[in-house]
């Protein structure tokens, strides 16, 4: 485990937003199930990324990365008849290769870390009892066995978007037409959106009608050059540092006309800047760490749909109180909403965890400019933003690494 202290510091400059990793992950797949050759830039070797770039290696796609760019041949590789998926600790990889690979009629087996198969895939699970496909699921590995058939799937849509966004990506492979039906209110909608703007770039057609998408089979994904997308939810912990004194920083590379969800960050911000708000996380559950840093440090504040936030890299409503308390900050957690109190806001008496977690380490580096203070477990960052304290230090923040 490494270490790390930030010692209390005043940031200004001007950085370039790290790639999307939701927008990267999207263009990687459709380019790999495209059937001509692809080029993708501006793509950062995060640890997430690097999973969904070998999955698409187990399919055969013969996979060049050069400075930050991706060249992706699609040649026809004869598969193995065991396909074995690594996806690390990635839940969108996981999430969305499942359905893939199961357009193919194979033996496969997901790999992984235990917390990410922890968090389950049950929403797959209903379709595979359903159409007969068998699988086995152990701490580090799912197997499964079967083909994925056209059908009519009734999926809820309150527990993960990813769900949906890798039938999205599965049903067009198929041979006849399939409909998803949302079951319940859809939540993290703009990662859908953002699904079908990639699946529309690369040639294949999704009819939706309120909550019902209707896709035709046998399509045949057609890629192209693209560029992925500066990312919004990363972007948003540096960009928190302009809400106090002394910090000016520019984030450069931003479209602000994406279908990210975490676009809504700045219009958060300036809520919880001026006083006690409310918060909705339905829409953008990635930004419930830096949004509950930024409200401790500010006026506190109460978040409602909260209960996804559980079920990430960590449970991090829970790891998340454990580590603001240690600034004085007073959370209470119900069963779907919280609230933060910072009345007795003051420097953390210990050590913080970064709880194995990318976006809680990047949320208690941001509360440590202001009081500065140490965080084991730094690494995790490389997850989704290796080069995060690199940019806080070009910043002018005060980083010091050690070894544990």
């Amino acid at each position: 485990m490494m270490r790390i202290t930030i010692n209390k510091s005043n940031a200004c400059g001007i950085i370039k937003a790290q790639p999307s990793k939701s927008h990267s992950h999207r263009l990687l797949i459709a380019c790999g199930l495209s059937s001509n050759d692809c080029i993708i830039s501006n793509i950062v070797l995060s640890e997430d990324i690097k999973a969904t770039i070998n999955c698409l290696k187990t399919l055969g796609k013969d996979i060049e990365y050069i400075n930050d760019t991706v060249y992706i041949k699609n040649s026809n590789s004869k598969l193995a008849e065991e396909l074995v998926f690594d996806c690390n600790e990635s839940g969108s990889t996981l999430r969305f290769f499942i359905p893939i690979a199961l357009t193919l009629g194979k033996k496969v087996i997901f790999k992984g870390t235990e917390k990410l198969i922890s968090r389950g895939i049950g929403v797959y699970q209903e379709i595979f009892d359903k159409q007969g496909i068998k699988y086995d699921i152990f701490k580090d590995k799912i197997l499964i066995e079967g083909k994925l058939v056209s059908d009519i799937f009734k999926v809820v849509g309150n527990i993960s978007s990813q769900f949906i966004s890798g039938l999205l990506f599965a049903l067009p492979l198929l041979d006849e037409e399939s409909k998803i039906i949302i079951t319940t209110e859809l939540e993290s909608k703009n990662y859908i959106d953002m699904t079908l703007d990639v699946l529309k770039l690369t040639n294949i057609k999704v009819i939706q009608e309120e909550n019902t998408f209707t896709i035709n089979g046998k399509q045949t994904y057609i890629g192209n050059n693209f560029t992925a997308e500066g990312d919004y939810s990363n972007a948003s912990f540096l960009d928190s540092l302009n809400y106090f004194a002394g910090n000016n920083v520019k984030i450069d590379g931003l479209n602000p006309n994406s279908s990210q969800g975490d676009l809504i960050y700045q219009e958060l911000f300036a809520k919880l800047d001026q006083d006690y708000a409310t918060i909705d996380l339905k829409n953008c559950i990635d930004l419930g760490p830096i949004l509950f840093a930024f409200a401790s440090l500010k006026h506190g504040g109460h978040f409602i749909n909260t209960k996804r936030l559980e079920i990430k890299e960590s449970n991090r409503i829970l790891d998340l109180k454990d580590e603001l308390e240690k600034f004085g900050v007073s959370v209470l957690v119900l069963e779907n909403e919280v609230f933060i109190d910072n009345s007795s806001l003051h420097a953390p008496i210990n050590h913080l965890s970064g709880k194995n977690d990318h976006r809680i380490v990047m949320a208690l580096a941001i509360m440590l400019t202001i009081y500065g203070g140490t965080i084991d477990g730094f690494e995790a960052v490389k997850k989704s933003y290796p080069s995060f304290f690199d940019d806080l230090k070009s910043l002018g923040v005060e980083v010091l690494y050690e070894q544990n």
